[in-house]
C-alpha cells in the first residue's frame, strides 16, 4: 500500500486549502448571519451562491467525480483528503464545490445508471450546480435497514409507473433548489428478496408528491431538510426507470461505496477541527489557578485524540486504496469497518472537545453541537453500525468454517 499523495492529490489539496482559508472559513459568520436574518431554516443564504461561483473560478468544482467526462477523475485516495479538508466546514464547503452528500451518491447512479435524457435533464443540472437532488430509500413503517423490507409500490399501467407508500429522512428534499428524487420501491413484491426492488427518477413536484414534514435533527432543522414525503397515486413515464426493473438493489450497493469513503473523510476533517477547539480551548482557560491544559486528564484525551485520528484515517486511506486497486466488492469489508470506526472516533473527540468548552460547547456559540448531532446521525444513515458490524463478523466467520466432511 502507498498512501503517498499523487502530484494531481497535492494540486488539489494546496487550491483546497487556500480557497477554505481565503473565502470558506470567513464566510461562516456571514452564514449564520443571513440564515438568522430568513428567519426560515431552509433558506438559501446568497453567501452560498457567490462561493460556488468562486469554486468554479477555481476549478474546485465536482471534485468527486470519478468519471473524467463529468469530473476531473480523481481516485478514491486522491478524493479523500480533499473530502476530509471540505469536512471541516460541513455546512459550506462541500456545497460550495458542489461536493455534497445526496447529490454525489445521485450523480453516480445517473452516470452509470442514467439514460440520456436523465442526463440531459437532471445529470447536467446538477453537474453544474443548478439544482439538487434527494435520495428517497428509507420508510418509517419498516426497518430499512435491510432494503428487502421497503414497501412503497411501483405498479406498471401501460406506459407508466404508479408510486404509493410513504418515505421519511429524505435529506435535501426541503433544500430550495432540490428538483428531482430518485425514489426505491418495489416493482415485484414477489420476485427473489434481491430482484423485487427499483430505482425511478422522480421530479420533485409531481402530482400526488406531499411533503409532511421536515424531521429535526436532536431539535436541528438542517437547512437541506429530513423530509417525510407521501406518495398518493404519482404517476411518472416507464422511461423513469433506472437500468432495468429489479435492479435497485444492486444500484443502491454501486452507490454507497464512494459515498462511505466521502462521509468517513469528512467525519476526520470534522474531528480535526473539533481537536483544534479543544487545544485553543484548554490553553486559553483557566480552572483553579491552571490553564486546562495542564490539567492530566486534558492532556490525555488531546493525545487519544490525536491517535485515534490517525488510525481511522489510515484505515479509511486504506479503504479507498482497495477501491482503487481491487473494487468495492472487494473492499467491502473495509468500507463497513471505516462506515463503524469513523463516526464513533469523531463523535468521542467531538464530546471531549465539548466537555473542554463547557456551557459553550453545547451551545451554538461553536460548531460542536451541531456536528455531534449530524455524526451521532451517521452512526445510523448510509447504513447502522450493526449492519456493518454482521457484514463483517459474518465475513470473519466464513474463514474459520470447519472443512466439509470427507464423502464417504
Amino acid at each position: 500500500m502507498n498512501f503517498e499523495l499523487t502530484d494531481r492529490c497535492k494540486h488539489y489539496v494546496e487550491h483546497v486549502e487556500s480557497f477554505m482559508n481565503e473565502h470558506v472559513y470567513p464566510a461562516e459568520a456571514i452564514y449564520e448571519e443571513q440564515m438568522q436574518a430568513s428567519g426560515d431554516p431552509h433558506h438559501h443564504p446568497p453567501v452560498i451562491e457567490e462561493l460556488k461561483d468562486e469554486a468554479r473560478r477555481r476549478g474546485l468544482w465536482n471534485l468527486f467525480h470519478p468519471h473524467p467526462e463529468w469530473g476531473p477523475g480523481l481516485t478514491n485516495a486522491e478524493y479523500a483528503p480533499l473530502a476530509e479538508i471540505m469536512g471541516r466546514s460541513l455546512h459550506l464547503a462541500p456545497e460550495a464545490m458542489n461536493c455534497s452528500a445526496p447529490d454525489t451518491g445521485n450523480m453516480e447512479i445517473l452516470t452509470l445508471f442514467g439514460t440520456a435524457e436523465h442526463k440531459d435533464r437532471f445529470l447536467r443540472p446538477l453537474l453544474d450546480g443548478d439544482i439538487r437532488s434527494a435520495f428517497a430509500m428509507t420508510e418509517p413503517r419498516v426497518a430499512s435497514s435491510d432494503a428487502r423490507n421497503i414497501e412503497l409500490s411501483i405498479a406498471r399501467d401501460g406506459d407508466e409507473y404508479v408510486l404509493n407508500g410513504r418515505k421519511w429522512w429524505t435529506s435535501n428534499a426541503l433544500h430550495k433548489n432540490c428538483k428531482v428524487l430518485i425514489v426505491m420501491g418495489k416493482t415485484d413484491p414477489d420476485g427473489p428478496p434481491h430482484r423485487q426492488q427499483s430505482m425511478l427518477v422522480v421530479p420533485l413536484h409531481t402530482p400526488g408528491i406531499t411533503i409532511v414534514r421536515g424531521l429535526p435533527v436532536f431539535g436541528y432543522q438542517d437547512r437541506e431538510g429530513h423530509a417525510e414525503i407521501d406518495f398518493d397515486d404519482v404517476r411518472v413515464p416507464t422511461s423513469a426507470l433506472l437500468a432495468e426493473e429489479g435492479s435497485g438493489f444492486a444500484i443502491s450497493q454501486a452507490r454507497l461505496g464512494p459515498g462511505r469513503i466521502h462521509h468517513c473523510m469528512r467525519c476526520i476533517g470534522m474531528a480535526e477541527r473539533a481537536l483544534e477547539l479543544m487545544c485553543v480551548r484548554a490553553q486559553s482557560r483557566v480552572a483553579f489557578g491552571q490553564p486546562l491544559s495542564e490539567r492530566s486528564n486534558i492532556g490525555d484525551w488531546i493525545a487519544e485524540s490525536r491517535i485515534d485520528l490517525e488510525m481511522i484515517r489510515l484505515l479509511t486511506l486504506k479503504t479507498a486504496w482497495l477501491m482503487d486497486t481491487v473494487g468495492n466488492r472487494h473492499a467491502r469489508v473495509e468500507i463497513a469497518a471505516i462506515k463503524v470506526a469513523a463516526p464513533q472516533v469523531a463523535l468521542k473527540i467531538v464530546d471531549r472537545a465539548i466537555q473542554v468548552h463547557g456551557g459553550g460547547g453545547v451551545s451554538d456559540d461553536f460548531p460542536l453541537a451541531s456536528m455531534y448531532a449530524h455524526l451521532r446521525t451517521l452512526r445510523m444513515a448510509d447504513g447502522p453500525d450493526e449492519v456493518h458490524k454482521r457484514t463483517i463478523a459474518q465475513r470473519e466467520l466464513r474463514r474459520h468454517e470447519p472443512p466439509e466432511p470427507a464423502a464417504l
